[in-house]
């Protein structure tokens, strides 16, 4: 835990990532897959705790050992024919309801700001307006889903606008960071994420988020 952290923060996104891989739960029914989240969680939890990520100024950076894992295997479930079974068996509707936790990643970034430990221009009260994608994710779920009351279209661009919010987050965060190709936020870095617990946001969270919305827009355009 980071001491000028209120403890509740940490909390709240503990919760928040133990949430977001249970509705991947719901959304794939599937025990095998839980594991290898939890166990990853857990792996990062330790290294974070080691101080491991606070070496920024390596080359490559420590930090890709967190970013790096999840998003090959999200290739791989794309283009292998058993990952591509995997993500046509997931149910989109919970899929959409999972962006719900972008609602409580907002709070959990903002207070991270307060604490300086992640720059304005990270938050709502600057140029990320990702907290709209969860807002909207519980209306876009249950009509676009449960009722089947939204055309294909309208779920479609719903999920590239939100993809949009997210890359826009994700690149405002990483030219953040002290890293030595940083570009942005030099007096108030992007430090916040090299701690425990909120290390899992780039290592579990946003690749949960972004793996949802390439599934919704694989079986969408399927369709």
């Amino acid at each position: 835990m980071i001491p000028q952290v209120p403890y509740f923060v940490s909390i709240l996104f503990m919760l928040t990532t133990f949430l977001t891989i249970w509705f991947f739960y719901k959304a794939s029914s599937s025990k095998f897959a839980i594991f290898i989240l939890l166990a990853w969680v857990s792996i990062q939890a330790i290294i974070t705790q080691s101080n491991f990520y606070l070496e920024t100024t390596t080359l490559p950076p420590r930090f890709l050992l967190l970013v790096v894992p999840p998003l090959l295997l999200i290739l791989y479930l794309f283009f292998s024919e058993q990952g591509k079974t995997f993500l046509d068996s997931l149910d989109t509707t919970w899929l959409t309801y999972l962006h719900v936790v972008r609602v409580p990643v907002e709070i959990t970034l903002y207070y991270l700001f307060v604490s300086s430990l992640v720059p304005e221009l990270m938050t709502f009260e600057g140029r990320n307006f990702d907290i709209l994608s969860g807002l909207t994710a519980p209306i876009v779920a249950y009509v676009g889903y449960t009722q089947q009351k939204l055309s294909k279209t309208l779920l479609l661009i719903w999920n590239f606008l939100c993809l949009a919010l997210l890359v826009n987050i994700v690149s405002t965060a990483v030219l953040s960071a002290p890293f030595p190709f940083q570009q942005l936020a030099f007096d108030q870095p992007n430090v916040g994420v090299l701690y425990f617990p909120f290390s899992w946001l780039p290592g579990c969270v946003v690749p949960l988020v972004l793996l949802s919305h390439l599934v919704c827009v694989r079986q969408l355009l399927k369709k």
